[in-house]
């Protein structure tokens, strides 16, 4: 016996281990859960323990001398025979695994299989334990499944997916192949550039791209500029968050990118849209306020053209007086000038619409235009040929025209280039617009200025050096021939105005005054009924049309007139009336009237009009229309044509 030291340094003899017998080697391995068999050389079962029974529902005393063919399918039991053989020839143990029956079907196990040898080294039986890693396998199995749904929904997604490593080191590790379309480059650029991403983003947005990066505590959008390899920037749209790690500390970075540029496009262009809108509506209030002001203030100035006219007769050229007479008269055709003005920005004035070529326009007012600009100013064209017509007041249009180069004369003290241009563009329903720029190289207009300057009475130049109506005249101008007129301006880049109107319509013809139909004789006591709400011009058109020998009778209103006509009987040769009254409007009233005279000769006075008056009522055409403040010549002649039946 062999002596050995005890755990106090003793020496003793030592006791011999007492072999295992059979019993107590079953007893092993029958309290295990993995399959423990052994099968000698020729396949027979020589050995299973109590999970073998358990699993395939047979004793063990049934199995001993069977083969695997005798208990599972063929094709099971030839690949148990194929592994048998492969560890019973290489006799070392193999590990593989082994698929076999189960009560819910094919259960998958992991089996680790050796050969059995006698003392001459000869195999004789393979024994094998096998643990069931069903649960597992399928485990492993449905995560391969995710993560190959995963790459193929990323690889087809227009989006960029990535992740970006923050530590230890710093690196691109995934990326979705929507990079390259969006950007231009490749996944591998970025996997080789770390810092490619960050180089990409525009200057002014880096902030906000580094603090979306920088120990980011939780997932967030922000919107940036990435400058794509082609020099194309593109709006980006970041969804991302932190990914953690050990330590609660953020390690990478894990998100999406979506190219956002066609949104924001598309939000500053309905911005410029509700921003082009609202200046619409402001400047169709201001234009209805301008309208009205100009109808009250063109009253005022009849009147006094009216009285200025009496006194310059009374006078007489020999007295002293009659310069101030003269000089009242010029005042009040200034004044109607501006409302003149103001009548355009309302699109009240009534316009002689022709079809206008803007090229021939353009040309025919370049002479004009280079004695006005002086010679420090270049004036050059860039006229699109062949261009279809437009319908529009060419009065009206050169004065546009005039403005905006007076403007950019004013924006280029010390010299510059000026340029007309035109051209056609197509509207979102197909229209064909013909358009027309005028552009400076002058100082341009701050965002403030550019938002207002369509407005009536705002101007930049000094006191006394403008009006404030040029442009809010020239949008009343266009406006009314169904067009736009946009500014375009930045500091220091200049101004271009631009014009956009309808081609190929039909011409229209404003009403307008008629001028005079030749030497005016004496009333001859012919009747005329003056209709006018307006006492002060009532009382100088009647004394102005009594003292060349008419009758005259008025009214203050359109219900006084029905009456003096219906109840007492009043005959009458021409009615002269407003249009624009309380109640009833002049082309209203002239229409009740003529139920029982057909023929009655009408001649219209307003402050404004154009087109339809209140009531739905048109000028009749065979009415001229007299604009407020007139000449007293004027109208006596329209009155004399009218009861003398001359045309």
């Amino acid at each position: 016996m062999e002596t050995e030291i005890d755990a106090e340094g003793r020496r003793g003899m030592r006791r011999p281990m007492p072999e295992l017998g059979r019993d107590q080697l079953m007893a092993l391995i029958d309290h295990t859960s993995a399959v423990i068999y052994m099968r000698g050389a020729d396949g027979r079962y020589l050995l299973v323990n109590k999970e073998y029974e358990r699993r395939f529902k047979l004793r063990r005393e049934e199995i001993v001398g069977l083969t695997d063919h005798d208990l599972f399918p063929p094709e099971v039991a030839d690949a148990f025979r194929d592994n048998d053989l492969q560890a019973l020839t290489g006799g070392v143990p193999i590990q593989m695994e082994e698929h076999a029956p189960g009560d819910d079907g094919v259960r998958t196990y992991l089996t680790v299989k050796f050969p059995l040898t006698d003392d001459a080294g000869r195999s004789y039986a393979v024994a094998g334990i096998s643990t069931d890693i069903t649960e597992h396998s399928q485990a492993v199995a449905a995560l391969r499944d995710s993560e190959k749904r995963f790459r193929l929904l990323t690889e087809q997604a227009q989006d960029i997916i990535f992740r970006y490593r923050l530590a230890p080191a710093p690196a691109m590790e995934y990326l979705s192949r929507a990079v390259e379309p969006i950007t231009g480059f490749t996944a591998e650029d970025f996997y080789a550039d770390p810092d490619l991403i960050r180089d990409l983003v525009e200057p002014e947005d880096l902030p906000v791209f580094e603090k979306s990066w920088q120990a980011a505590s939780s997932p967030a959008t922000v919107t940036y500029r990435l400058r794509r390899r082609d020099g194309e920037v593109v709006w980006i749209e970041q969804r991302a968050g932190p990914a953690t790690g050990g330590t609660g500390e953020p390690v990478a970075v894990e998100g999406i990118l979506r190219d956002v540029s066609e949104r924001i496009a598309a939000e500053r262009r309905r911005a410029q849209l509700e921003q082009q809108l609202r200046q619409s509506e402001r400047l169709d209030s201001l234009g209805q306020l301008a309208g009205g002001i100009a109808h009250d203030f063109n009253n005022i100035l009849a009147v006094i053209s009216g009285y200025a006219d009496m006194l310059i007769d009374e006078l007489g050229d020999s007295h002293p007086g009659q310069p101030d007479a003269v000089g009242i008269k010029q005042a009040a055709g200034r004044g109607a000038a501006l409302t003149r003005q103001l009548l355009l920005f309302s699109r009240s004035e009534p316009s002689k619409s022709e079809l206008l070529d803007l090229n021939a326009v353009a040309s025919d007012m370049l002479r004009l235009l280079g004695r006005t600009l002086g010679e420090d100013i270049e004036l050059g064209t860039a006229l699109t040929p062949g261009l279809p017509p437009v319908v529009l007041d060419r009065g009206k249009f050169e004065q546009v025209v005039m403005n905006a180069v007076l403007n950019a004369r004013a924006a280029m003290p010390s010299g510059g280039r000026l340029t007309i241009s035109t051209g056609l563009e197509h509207d979102g329903g197909g229209a064909d617009l013909v358009c027309l720029a005028v552009t400076d190289t002058g100082c341009g207009m701050t965002p403030d200025v550019l938002a207002r300057a369509f407005e009536p009475f705002f101007t930049t130049k000094g006191r006394g050096s403008g009006t404030g109506l040029g442009l809010a005249t020239a949008y009343g101008v266009i406006t009314d021939a169904g067009g736009t007129i946009t500014l375009e301006s930045e500091p220091g880049r200049g101004t271009t105005l631009r014009v956009r109107l309808p081609a190929g319509a039909a011409a229209a013809s404003g009403t307008g005054p008629s001028g005079p139909a030749g030497s005016t004789g004496p009333g001859d006591g012919r009747r005329v009924l003056v209709v006018e709400d307006e006492a002060a011009v009532r009382d100088i058109v009647s004394r102005l049309l009594m003292k060349a020998g008419y009758q005259v009778f008025s009214a203050p209103h359109p219900a006084e007139a029905l009456r003096l006509c219906r109840d007492e009987a009043l005959a009458f040769d021409v009615l002269l009336t407003d249009v624009i009254m309380p109640g009833m409007s002049g082309t209203q009233l002239a229409a009740e009237l003529r139920r029982d005279r057909p023929g009655l000769p009408v001649l219209f006075m307003s402050g404004y009009t154009s087109g339809p008056a209140p009531g739905g009522q048109e000028l009749p055409a065979d009415a001229p229309l007299l604009r407020k403040p007139f000449e007293r010549q004027a109208l006596l002649d329209e009155v004399h044509r009218l009861v003398t039946g001359r045309t």
